[in-house]
């Protein structure tokens, strides 16, 4: 199926390859993972129809993917490259990458992705670089590379996620409030996280122990305390008490993973619940989990997921606990700083050395020239319409088109409708404009 857009129009592939050009227009992957959402409410699908594509009706849109990763490399549209995939671009003029080659190699370091998320994902971590080339070394089949993972989320709706372990007070108080929680842990365990010093080696080693008891637990004995705690959040509710947020969620995540012990784990991670325009950057080895809504995120090039809870994939359970940080606190938010490059840019900038994100938001009416970048950038525009030039080129930008900027292109924007759009860079060679 179709869904009803506007005609786009197709270029002609040309029998040269355009040696100079800067400007090159991508096809890119969507996933249909089975917590992604209907095509009606997807904007992963809605941004893939909005070019013409195909978009079944009956499967969920979870992820597009715009970058080189092996699992679903982005193909080049125009230019003479038509069907060849981005990383053939790269290779044949690796001066698009700029700065970015002598630092990254001939590729690009980081992969663009829109999310819409429908039900949770899995409770899960990223390896860090030395826990990936081991991984990858031990279970090829499993974990698809040799890289590290650190990630950012930027909201593009509301959206709710669980990520890292909350502040120790918080999670003293849910074990003193969820008996089930509590139980599982076991009395040991609950002990020793409250004897623990604020700092010290044993409030980690607290931490951790309890979270891998509760992990580790048994399917049918986790089920018991899951089943337990709904049924009586369910009686208080019915009798009157108006429940907590934290306990809504849950009985939220056991419709979606019934008697799942990552239920109970959610109790230990922060529940963030970001605007549009928030966003949190994830490190590696920290745990998360997304609940719902739409993103933007950027991470460094991997697909390596480490699953524990709320999945009916393969869990890893003993690799995701030994390997994470147990730093505790709530996340750094982040809204975005302001750039010199353009009064409409903004700026995300996480502690990774891959990646950066851009929000580009100019009225109808704007025509303004941005700087050079010093590597190179994706572009996705999201809303609106607006013509792009750099040197000899010119394309008409609309909903969904994704495009590849080489390093050193001097883009010359005109807004023909209010745009919203996004852009990947390396960290710290967007934009000449500092944040400001």
């Amino acid at each position: 199926m179709v869904l009803p857009t506007a005609p786009v129009a197709v270029e002609q592939q040309p029998r040269l390859k355009r040696a100079g050009s800067q400007l090159h227009r991508l096809t890119c992957a969507a996933q249909n993972y089975a917590w992604g959402k209907h095509f009606e409410d997807s904007e992963v699908a809605q941004l893939v129809a909005a070019t013409g594509r195909d978009v079944d009706p009956d499967k969920p849109y979870a992820e597009l993917w715009m970058g080189t990763h092996p699992s679903a490399p982005s193909l080049l549209a125009d230019n003479g490259y038509t069907g060849q995939p981005l990383l053939a671009l790269l290779r044949d003029r690796p001066q698009l990458l700029g700065a970015a080659l002598p630092v990254f190699g001939c590729d690009l370091p980081f992969l663009f992705k829109v999310l819409s998320v429908g039900t949770a994902l899995s409770i899960q971590s990223h390896p860090d670089k030395a826990l990936a080339e081991r991984l990858h070394a031990e279970r090829p089949e499993v974990y698809k590379d040799a890289n590290h993972k650190p990630e950012m989320a930027l909201a593009i709706t509301e959206f709710e996620a669980l990520c890292s372990f909350c502040p120790h007070e918080e999670l003293l108080a849910a074990l003193d409030t969820v008996p089930e929680l509590a139980e599982c842990c076991g009395a040991a365990h609950v002990a020793a996280l409250r004897a623990s010093r604020p700092g010290s080696p044993a409030r980690r080693d607290a931490l951790a122990a309890a979270f891998h008891q509760v992990m580790a637990c048994p399917a049918e004995r986790a089920r018991g305390y899951v089943e337990r705690m709904c049924a009586r959040l369910q009686h208080e509710a019915a009798a009157g008490r108006e429940l907590t947020p934290r306990e809504l969620l849950a009985l939220r995540l056991e419709l979606q993973y019934p008697g799942d012990v990552g239920v109970l784990a959610a109790w230990f991670l922060n529940y963030l619940r970001l605007q549009p325009g928030q966003a949190v950057a994830l490190p590696a080895n920290e745990p998360h989990a997304y609940i719902s809504g739409e993103i933007m995120e950027c991470m460094a090039t991997s697909d390596n997921v480490i699953r524990a809870g709320l999945t009916p994939k393969l869990r890893d359970t003993e690799v995701l606990c030994a390997s994470l940080t147990y730093g505790q606190g709530l996340p750094d938010v982040l809204t975005g700083a302001k750039s010199s490059a353009s009064p409409h840019l903004a700026v995300y900038r996480p502690p990774f050395r891959e990646f950066e994100m851009w929000r580009y938001t100019p009225p109808a009416g704007t025509h303004e020239e941005l700087p050079p970048a010093a590597g190179p950038m994706l572009l996705l525009l999201q809303h609106g319409g607006m013509r792009v030039r750099a040197g000899g080129q010119s394309r008409q930008l609309r909903r969904g088109d994704v495009y590849f900027v080489g390093a050193g292109a001097a883009l010359e924007l005109e807004a023909s409708a209010d745009v919203t759009a996004w852009l990947a860079a390396c960290n710290g060679m967007g934009f000449d404009g500092a944040p400001s």
